[in-house]
């Protein structure tokens, strides 16, 4: 059934009236209504200056079933399909209809129908017509090799996330058991880390004997790691918990490893490699985050029109709030929670490079909007970098610092005059003085050497009373 079928005359001579205020620039186009085990696609085709005609279908999600709804879109000559994103239920739909019709896919928060007027037919038909006015901004699909590269990419991220989580619960059995050796070492899995809990769990041995287990620097601190352990309330209970985590452990570092094989191989293959080695000369990030960074945003940036968009793709710049005239809050948008959080890593590794341009933004702005503000600007300032020199083809290049415009210093000059004057209070004004040329000038005054102290009146009569 139309969706205009239960309007009154006068509200469809409006509906045609709105229609008309906007220009038409699809001739042939198809909004999909995507659902797990069906479709509803509407096909809306025309002459852009007149009322087009559009049918409404369901389609079952079989691939037999989609396979017919690409030969229907062809035999129609349908160019572009709208899509929203709704979960993974949108790809199958891709795969079959990526050939033939360029696939929009929209955000399905811009393209929200009514409130009260929301039917499958009523959001397909709401999707075409968007789509045939070209009011829908097309979300970023990648490329078939970016799309392969970014799967195993994610699946890294989660399982160094489970290992992460398999090692802290690890240390809350140690602390279950009365046992801190978090205390004395800075990583409990390292080798001396792992060597100690093997005895622990497996052995009967003494504090001594575990202490004599350190490596490295930690035979140091022998002593105290025997009294870290020493009276250790480990059941079995709780060793059997560590045992499994150790084993969870050492498999899922196994697989990331492996992953970690298939994706250089991957970006090997896909012709990659240079852009990858292009991100590596970037202050905080190496090999893994580059090849996050590739997968996400793919091995160039002709789908984003400047370093702005890149950024606020990744959710890494503040959002647009006006109103009557006033900025509100300013919140950073959501954007790619994948691409968001390697640039945050990489911020907290960039800040901390020394003589770079991302620890003076950091060490700038964190007194004046704390540190993880400040490391959301790191992070904003870091994906303009992705951007240019993905862009440019060139490595990354500190940039040298510039002079400071004579307007800007002589205001700085005014102002630490006077902070100086103010000290005047503790200073004598012959003191006070030569500081005040030195900091115009630049010069180091010549003081000359320090005359000795003079003592009060009031400060010789108590030594000469004490003295009497």
């Amino acid at each position: 059934m139309s969706p205009q079928n239960n309007m009154t005359p006068e509200a469809a001579t409006v509906h045609r009236k709105e229609q008309a205020m906007i220009a038409a620039v699809v001739e042939k186009g198809a909004g999909i209504d995507v659902h797990k085990k069906f479709l509803k696609v509407c096909v809306m085709v025309g002459p852009l200056s007149e009322e087009p005609r559009f049918e409404i279908r369901r389609v079952d999600c079989s691939n037999s079933a989609l396979e017919g709804l690409r030969q229907w879109l062809k035999a129609e000559g349908v160019t572009h399909a709208v899509m929203e994103s709704t979960g993974p239920y949108w790809v199958p739909v891709f795969n079959i209809l990526e050939q033939d019709v360029k696939v929009i896919l929209a955000n399905a928060e811009q393209v929200k129908n009514r409130k009260g007027h929301k039917t499958d037919a009523q959001d397909s038909w709401w999707l075409a017509h968007l789509l045939r006015h070209g009011m829908i901004r097309a979300s970023f699909i990648p490329e078939k090799a970016t799309r392969n590269l970014r799967e195993l990419t994610r699946r890294r991220k989660k399982l160094i996330e489970q290992a992460a989580s398999e090692r802290n619960r690890v240390q809350k059995q140690l602390e279950y058991g009365n046992v801190k050796l978090g205390n004395e070492l800075s990583d409990v899995f390292g080798l001396s880390g792992q060597m100690m809990l093997q005895a622990l769990v497996n052995e009967d041995r003494t504090p001594e004997e575990i202490a004599e287990l350190a490596q490295g620097s930690l035979k140091k601190k022998k002593e105290e790691i025997a009294e870290a352990v020493r009276g250790q309330r480990l059941n079995e209970t709780q060793k059997e918990v560590i045992r499994s985590c150790m084993r969870l452990i050492t498999f899922l570092d196994l697989e990331i490893e492996e992953l970690s094989d298939s994706i250089a191989k991957l970006i090997q293959e896909s012709g990659q490699q240079k852009q990858k080695e292009l991100l590596e000369t970037i202050p905080g990030i190496r090999e893994e985050a580059a090849g996050n960074v590739l997968a996400e945003t793919g091995p160039d940036m002709k789908q984003f029109p400047d370093e702005g968009h890149l950024s606020s793709w990744g959710g890494v710049c503040p959002g647009d709030n006006e109103s009557a005239g006033k900025n509100k809050s300013r919140h950073t948008t959501h954007g790619n929670p994948w691409f968001r959080a390697t640039l945050t890593e990489c911020a907290w590794s960039a800040s901390r490079t020394k003589g770079t341009v991302f620890q003076s933004r950091y060490e700038s702005l964190k007194p004046k909007i704390g540190h993880k503000a400040a490391l959301v600007a790191v992070a904003h300032l870091l994906a303009e970098t992705i951007y240019h020199v993905l862009s440019r083809g060139e490595q990354y290049r500190e940039s040298q610092p510039q002079e400071l415009p004579e307007v800007q210093r002589q205001r700085i000059i005014r102002h630490h005059v006077r902070r100086l004057r103010r000290l005047g209070y503790w200073l004598a004004a012959d003191r006070l003085a030569p500081l005040e040329s030195w900091y115009v000038t630049g010069r180091i005054p010549d003081s000359g050497p320090t005359q000795p102290k003079r003592r009060g009146p009031k400060k010789r009569q108590l030594q000469r009373g004490a003295s009497e």
